[in-house]
């Protein structure tokens, strides 16, 4: 399992998905090409993707540290854009969910940080 300084680990390393010309750049660096497949199905496809960006979103709260946080935001994108294309989802659409949410609960712009949970009061009297 993988594990930055900061987080624990989440799921076994393997298998997962990497990028297309991954197993090429590893077969040019030790002789040796990796055993790998292709996903059988979009859901599987689906499911591997989820996987891998959380493990990006991991990879992105400690890359401050790390200075690599345009390459890590990046690899999200590249996540992100892939799902996004999976899913058959428009540009057009996309917007108008981000619209839709950002006026019903608003956006980031005010950076407010919630101290406590909040719990409704007891209905007993």
């Amino acid at each position: 399992m993988e594990s930055t300084p900061r987080s624990r680990p989440i799921e076994p390393e393997y298998p997962k998905l990497v990028r297309d010309n991954i197993p090429a750049i590893i077969k040019a660096r030790t002789g040796n090409g990796p055993e790998q497949r292709i996903a059988e199905s979009d859901e599987e496809f689906e499911s591997f993707l989820l996987k891998k960006i959380v493990e990006e979103a991991i990879e992105l709260r400690d890359s401050a540290a790390q200075g690599n946080m345009e390459e890590e935001l990046g690899d999200i994108n590249e996540l992100l854009h892939t799902l996004i294309q999976l899913k058959r989802i428009t540009d057009e659409r996309l917007d108008a969910v981000q619209r839709e949410k950002r006026e019903k609960n608003g956006g980031f712009e005010t950076r407010i940080i919630m101290l406590s949970k909040v719990t409704k009061p007891d209905a007993t009297p």
